[in-house]
């Protein structure tokens, strides 16, 4: 099918334990559980859940007393909800995502399918843990995230091959977020959770400074100098081996970029590079994956965030800050549009 469609985002809030996060999140999981179980369950065939649980338990607890609610809340078991959500040993289909760090600013497109994107905006303020904002991808997870002291994380496909049992992106980014302030502790970290495939991570904080990390489930490689762009391909030298053969998509909207950090931007003439369809960084192939789905925009000095859904979208504006002070009207849902070919 092609066309013009419509691209439903829901805007949750979700607050209080992490199990009564879960409970919470359990009641809108029903109608997106029916239309992804089938999915699910094949890509999470090899999922080892009792290993699962415990790597969970060693390197971010909470996130099993998330899905204990889910659990209660769906009836589904907590055998069931580990195998499905907790990101552990999943195959993915290949997608691409494209950052930019600069001025106390991260911009990024995630390039995906609407079969299987979450379509869940979630705003995260846990009883004992670190506030965040995010887009979820099989509930647990997330795409990209800001927590409440500015530290953001963004993920980049690169390769299936080379995969080991580990975790997916979007879960490692979720742990970070839940656990460190600041990249520094995010680089410690990361190195010791478990990778299942190969993944760029794109980072920056309230110190405005910004790295890549590339992670294979053999080797994690910072990159700390000009680390202010990030695409779906390794440079590294202890990694670039371990690249797809085909990268020069990658590679072209790397050096779009570049260009970019040449110009002086406002917020707004960088939200339009990325979002006007038009734009190099913009795709319309979802049925191969790899389609915008949504653009956003992190600012960590201020907790503020600017999202787009779809193409050529007018930017809906929240404050974080506001948010943690509990004076933000969040919206149910933001609505974009997405043109299929």
């Amino acid at each position: 099918m092609t066309g013009y469609e419509e691209l439903v985002v829901k805007v949750e809030d979700v607050k209080g334990s992490y199990y009564q996060i879960g409970l919470q999140q359990s009641k809108g999981l029903l109608s997106l559980l029916q239309m992804q179980k089938d999915a699910l369950l094949h890509l999470t065939r090899s999922t080892n859940t009792q290993i699962a649980k415990q790597l969970l338990q060693k390197h971010c607890p909470q996130l099993i007393n998330e899905m204990e609610g889910l659990s209660a809340g769906t009836a589904l078991s907590l055998d069931t909800v580990l195998r499905l959500y907790s990101g552990y040993t999943i195959t993915f289909p290949e997608m691409g995502c494209t950052a930019f760090m600069r001025d106390g600013m991260y911009v990024r497109n995630y390039d995906f399918s609407p079969a299987l994107y979450d379509a869940r905006l979630v705003f995260s303020n846990p009883e004992n843990g670190y506030a965040s904002i995010g887009f979820s991808q099989q509930i647990i997870g997330r795409l990209d995230g800001m927590n409440e002291y500015g530290l953001v994380v963004g993920l980049h496909f690169v390769n299936h091959e080379h995969s080991e049992e580990g975790f997916i992106a979007s879960t490692i980014i979720r742990i970070l977020l839940e656990q460190c302030k600041t990249i520094e502790e995010a680089c410690m970290l990361i190195k010791e959770i478990p990778h299942g495939y190969c993944y760029n991570y794109s980072m920056t904080d309230c110190s405005g400074r910004a790295i890549v990390v590339e992670a294979s489930p053999q080797k994690q490689v910072i990159k700390r100098e000009n680390s202010f762009i990030c695409t779906n391909h390794f440079e590294s030298k202890q990694l670039i081996e371990k690249n797809k053969k085909m990268i020069e998509g990658s590679i072209h909207r790397k050096q779009f970029l570049t260009k970019l950090l040449k110009e002086e931007l406002t917020t707004t003439a960088l939200y339009q590079h990325f979002n006007t369809e038009n734009s190099p960084l913009f795709y319309h192939n979802y049925q191969e994956y790899f389609g915008t789905l949504h653009t956003i925009i992190y600012q960590p000095k201020t907790l503020e965030i600017l999202v787009g859904i779809g193409g050529n979208a007018q930017p809906t504006a929240f404050s974080f800050k506001e948010y943690l002070e509990g004076a933000l009207m969040l919206p149910k849902e933001i609505k974009g549009i997405i043109y299929t070919n």
